[in-house]
């Protein structure tokens, strides 16, 4: 096995930790013993060069603008197959075969109703209150009303709780907006498909027969593929250190919600659409470039550049050629596109932006084409929540099951004072 070797310089002692070869991707070094052996620990604020866990589920190669799920490569995914084809490979390992996929397909229909008393909980919010705040706590309610999922032994048990959220999620979201709108909740329609349902409770009144475009769907469909997993981020390992604490499964999905809803994570997209609206015009687009490359001006595009990805987002490719492609169909804002395309001509061809690598990554497109979905700003993220839910879960189930399954615990590099009471 090949090996490291750190020297201590300060008495010349010698340790050896072994390399680690992935499948794909880059070796590690393992330096579990490395405070048993050297006193020490390392120093990695962010874990931008930390390997938390071992994982089967989803690889990036960020300098390539590679992504891929269970080994499939994601334009494969998104051209070929729909998101519960998605959910099936990621909750099972494989891609379904048909009669397998229409049995998933109507559980999920059957499972998308909630409890009526959770009902009640969305009364309790104020008429104002954000989708995504109310989205964490409705899942974390959830887990009250299927307390047995604490206590999961099979893997039949791991994929009914799984599916179970899978299924309602989309009511729970759809349920957040009506609630902030103050108009009646619309129950799921088992005649419908997943993502077309979602659309129903979004927009249906009470007795309409509403139909829902294909575009529309396929579309929305994408958005949710695109979003399923992306290996160790902000909120999947937030879900996977709460999942370490032994905390009910819905427990560590709530908490994932919240971690997405920062800006700096799963609220970008929303931002990508204020930021459009702000600048508010094409002849504004030059001096809004020039704010962005001053460093004494604190203005930042949202949309470009991403922490792992220093090519080209393949997310971004995907949406970027299904928006020109629907863009009519759809009806996307005109303006809006315009000024997104501006923006977008300057920064692939400026060199400030090139050799920054700051590309256009998902949230750039997928704003436009929820905005012409007529998704409003604040139900962007919860539109992330609804294609995350399969990534978190079956995070959460890979980590119950691996052996080496520890309690999360970083370090830290202790910088304050030592003080005696005199």
């Amino acid at each position: 096995m090949a090996t490291v070797t750190l020297i201590d310089n300060r008495d010349g002692k010698r340790y050896e930790f072994p390399i680690l070869n992935p499948s794909k991707g880059q070796d590690v070094i393992d330096i579990r013993k490395l405070y048993a052996e050297t006193g020490m620990f390392t120093y990695d604020p962010g874990f931008t060069s930390t390997a938390s866990c071992s994982s089967d589920i989803t690889y990036i190669d960020g300098e390539k603008g590679e992504l891929r799920y269970r080994g499939y490569a994601i334009e494969e995914l998104a051209d070929r197959k729909s998101y519960l084809d998605v959910c099936f490979l990621l909750l099972e390992g494989r891609l379904p075969h048909q009669n397998e996929l229409i049995a998933f397909d109507n559980e999920i229909r059957k499972r998308s109703f909630i409890h009526e008393g959770l009902k009640n909980l969305f009364f309790s919010f104020p008429d104002k209150a954000h989708p995504m705040a109310m989205m964490a706590s409705a899942v974390s309610a959830l887990s009250t009303f299927h307390y047995e999922h604490l206590e999961l032994e099979t893997d039949g048990d791991y994929q009914v709780m799984s599916r179970r959220l899978i299924a309602k999620i989309p009511t729970l979201a759809a349920f957040t907006y009506r609630r902030s709108l103050g108009i009646p909740f619309i129950y799921p329609d088992i005649e419908r498909s997943f993502t077309e349902n979602f659309l129903y409770m979004m927009r249906a009144y009470p007795g309409e027969d509403l139909q829902i475009s294909e575009v529309e769907v396929r579309a929305l469909d994408a958005i949710f593929t695109l979003h399923a997993d992306h290996e160790q981020n902000a909120s999947t390992s937030t879900v996977r250190g709460v999942a370490s604490t032994g905390a009910h499964p819905y427990a560590a999905i709530s908490a994932g919600i919240n971690a997405l809803w920062g800006r700096a994570h799963g609220g970008a997209n929303e931002s990508v659409i204020a930021q459009l609206e702000f600048i508010g015009s094409l002849d504004n687009v030059d001096d809004f470039i020039q704010r962005a490359k001053d460093p004494e001006d604190p203005f930042k595009l949202m949309g470009f550049g991403h922490r792992v990805y220093k090519n080209f987002d393949p997310r971004a490719r995907i949406l970027k050629a299904l928006l020109d492609e629907l863009k009519d169909e759809l009806g996307v804002d005109s303006e809006l596109l315009a000024i997104a395309k501006k923006i977008e001509e300057v920064a692939l061809n400026d060199s400030y932006f090139i050799e920054r690598k700051l590309y256009p990554n998902i949230d750039f497109y997928s704003g436009l084409i929820l905005t012409a979905l007529k998704i409003p700003k604040n139900m962007f993220t919860n539109i992330f929540v609804i294609g995350r839910t399969v990534g978190w879960i079956t995070q959460w189930m890979e980590l119950k099951h691996d052996k080496e399954m520890k309690i999360a615990r970083p370090r830290q590099r202790y910088i304050g004072p030592i003080k005696e009471i005199i």
